[in-house]
């Protein structure tokens, strides 16, 4: 095992990757007989380095995150992004998070949860990304979706020391949970594991759209280009 993490925080970086400069790393001691290397990069950065430097990796672990990655916060996530860079170099991925907002907090209570999920995910050979969230003190495991559901976002005016003006993003959490969704689970006490996938294309609108709104002859089923069929693994 190895760990390659940013060398400082990077809260919602989402998938982002540093191509305007260099990246460089440096060994570092985290955890006695684990080898680290700390990285001056965002977390997909972080797998990108590191399965540049040891092939082979057969799963890449993101977290665990000291917060909650749920519904519309997956968008922005780096730790989920550094899940999806895993799977996109070939790897499989993995994110875990928990509503831990403190470094010196015990993680040791979600020592079995967290053999349970790998076990899950090792037995699962199509399984090839997915989220999971720990509530605080877990009851039971539930597959689950994505909550979409839009989040209150608000933006809040303020000033500086200065005088100049700046504005803050808030959001403010839905008190309601689709049943059956990420958000709900963790509510209720239950781990959430949500199957995720790359591929961000609605099929079944494409094939309306195809349908009834070509905009090229090659949208048209007539000429043997389109078969009105997502490809094998993809929702419609």
């Amino acid at each position: 095992m190895r760990v390659v993490a940013p060398d400082v925080e990077q809260s919602s970086a989402g998938h982002a990757i540093s191509s305007a400069r260099p990246v460089r790393y440096r060994a570092t001691s985290v955890i006695d007989g684990i080898e680290a290397y700390r990285v001056n990069g965002t977390p997909a950065d972080c797998v990108a380095l590191g399965l540049y430097h040891w092939e082979g990796a057969d799963i890449v672990l993101s977290g665990v995150n000291m917060g909650l990655n749920l519904g519309n916060s997956t968008w922005h996530s780096g730790t989920l992004a550094a899940a999806k860079q895993a799977v996109l170099l070939g790897s499989r991925g993995v994110a875990l998070s928990a509503p831990i907002d403190d470094e010196s907090a015990d993680f040791s209570g979600l020592d079995r949860w967290i053999e349970r999920v790998l076990d899950i995910v090792l037995q699962t050979g199509d399984l090839r990304l997915i989220n999971v969230n720990f509530p605080k003190r877990p009851r039971d495991m539930c597959w689950t979706s994505q909550a979409v559901d839009q989040y209150d976002g608000r933006v809040v005016p303020a000033a500086d020391p200065m005088g100049r003006e700046q504005f803050w993003f808030t959001v403010e959490p839905l008190e309601k949970h689709s049943v059956g969704t990420d958000l709900w689970a963790v509510d209720q006490g239950y781990v959430s594991l949500t199957p995720l996938r790359l591929d961000l294309t609605d099929y079944a609108i494409l094939e309306a759209c195809r349908r009834d709104v070509p905009v090229a002859l090659a949208d048209s089923p007539r000429h043997g280009t389109w078969q009105g069929s997502a490809p094998r693994g993809a929702s419609r």
